[in-house]
């Protein structure tokens, strides 16, 4: 069974009912009180953001996309999309992936508003992406201030559940090679539908369809 994938051990539940009265506690929205909510089963939302550039520690979200997961579907129905205005500079480098320019998200709503947005629509439900870290990284810098916490949810790697798949089809004595972990080279090995990539909601759709698939690859489902 994936790391990713996992239930986690029943001798973790007092230690997690105490950290979520600790960080109830702390939550500044208490509006938000539902993110720390036993999630709902068998559901999960995929996210992606399209950034001012590539520095967790710097940069900031300008765009961000979101779908639910429910089994074995991906609901492209219950997706979130927003557009975010940013207070630094887009790079130049960041245009050419994305295509976002400055005055494609002036209009954008303020960061606060935002994720505010985005945390009621993924609730406590597990996170899904493809280099999810990432993501959650500038996420998290995001609604610190604002809420004093950072996102509770469970997160699964898309590429951490390729690269597992990926292994055990593998001869013994090939064991720990080398993995294409490209989006594109998994979509096509998956022999899942692609889109066009670095939009958000696109990506987020694409790590959907991967997640399905791997965890009936690797006997989740």
């Amino acid at each position: 069974m994936s790391a990713g994938l996992k239930p986690l051990p029943l001798w973790l539940a007092p230690w997690r009912r105490l950290h979520r009265a600790w960080m109830l506690w702390h939550l500044a929205d208490q509006r938000l009180r539902h993110l720390y909510d036993t999630p709902p089963p068998d559901e999960w939302v995929s996210v992606d953001c399209e950034t001012t550039g590539l520095n967790p520690q710097r940069d900031q979200i300008i765009a961000i996309g979101a779908v639910r997961i429910k089994g074995n579907r991906v609901l492209t129905s219950e997706r979130f999309s927003v557009l975010v205005k940013p207070s630094r500079a887009i790079a130049a480098d960041a245009v050419k992936v994305h295509g976002l320019r400055e005055q494609d998200v002036a209009g954008g709503l303020a960061p606060d508003e935002a994720m505010h947005q985005l945390l009621q629509f993924i609730g406590p439900r597990p996170l899904v992406g493809y280099y999810l870290e990432f993501d959650v990284a500038l996420i998290n810098r995001a609604i610190f201030p604002m809420l004093g916490v950072r996102l509770p949810q469970r997160q699964i790697e898309v590429s951490a559940l390729y690269y597992d798949w990926k292994q055990r089809s593998l001869p013994p004595y090939q064991h720990g090679a080398s993995i294409d972990l490209r989006l594109s080279t998994l979509m096509a090995d998956l022999a899942l539908p692609t889109r066009q990539a670095h939009d958000a909601v696109n990506d987020a759709t694409m790590a959907a369809l991967a997640f399905v698939k791997l965890r009936a690859l690797l006997g989740q489902s």
